[in-house]
């Protein structure tokens, strides 16, 4: 058994894909449309965020009470905050700081739909 994917809803597509492969490098690997409703899935070697989205829906405006945040490993947490931040205007929610007790340094963004992403660099 093994974790396929996350899936998130989101208001725009294209400030998704902005976000998720433009600044931050997942690789945008497949899609399809069913039902009026696209799903893009991005990721990388061990899984993916399956990105929806509805352009029909009456509140295009995704609940993100139940998921505190997606985490996605980087080399360079500093540099990646850095660039990303540069590139997209994200705020930074905190970090980056280093976490001793989980072995890694992090940092928290705040992406598109208010939805937070911590980026991981495990510290050798």
């Amino acid at each position: 058994m093994d974790v396929i994917h996350a899936a998130i809803w989101v208001s725009d597509l294209e400030d998704a894909r902005a976000f998720f492969v433009d600044a931050l490098g997942l690789e945008e690997n497949w899609s399809f449309t069913l039902d009026g409703v696209e799903n893009v899935y991005v990721g990388g070697d061990h899984g993916e965020i399956q990105l929806r989205y509805d352009p029909d829906r009456e509140d295009p405006n995704p609940d993100r009470t139940g998921m505190d945040h997606l985490a996605l490993s980087v080399d360079d947490v500093d540099a990646t905050t850095e660039r990303v931040v540069e590139e997209t205007g994200c705020d930074v929610v905190n970090g980056p700081l280093t976490i001793d007790e989980a072995g890694a340094r992090v940092s928290f963004l705040e992406g598109p739909d208010g939805y937070v992403v911590e980026l991981v660099e495990p510290l050798e």
